[in-house]
């Protein structure tokens, strides 16, 4: 048994660049950062803050949701799955990308009442269909998280 899951709480780095499959699938990318604090060890030694930097890919009901509600600077939960591909670049060098598929997402930076629904699909190959905004907005403030 083997188990692919990731689940990141950060901030966007970037605007999503969606674009349209011609069957009319939408699939979303852009940046997400976490950090590690800077902190003190106990012989004085000073450990810098350190930033992470992932490749975020959203498909369909996900995608559509991030094209209209997701911006730069954004607060984050995301759960998915690690991917990594390798490409030819102009050189003729082959280059590898890792990606997250995300599978759930909630969005944490607070919003006025009915701009959004936090989203989620079972799995990236199903159909979901978008929440409505008319859905409560939770309050999911960095205060309640259990770490």
């Amino acid at each position: 048994m083997s188990v692919n899951k990731i689940i990141l709480l950060g901030n966007v780095g970037k605007d999503p660049e969606v674009r349209y499959l011609d069957t009319g699938i939408a699939v979303a990318s852009f940046p997400l950062a976490t950090s590690e604090r800077a902190y003190t060890l106990a012989n004085g030694t000073q450990v810098p803050e350190r930033t992470e930097w992932h490749n975020l890919v959203l498909w369909r009901g996900l995608a559509e949701t991030a094209e209209k509600y997701i911006h730069k600077g954004d607060k984050l939960y995301i759960e998915g799955k690690i991917r990594t591909r390798s490409y030819d670049d102009q050189a003729g060098v082959k280059r590898y990308v890792t990606e997250i598929f995300v599978d759930n997402m909630e969005m944490l930076t607070p919003k006025a009442a009915g701009t959004y629904a936090p989203q989620s699909t079972p799995s990236a190959g199903q159909t979901q269909q978008p929440q409505a905004a008319s859905t409560p907005v939770q309050d999911n403030s960095a205060d309640d998280l259990p770490f």
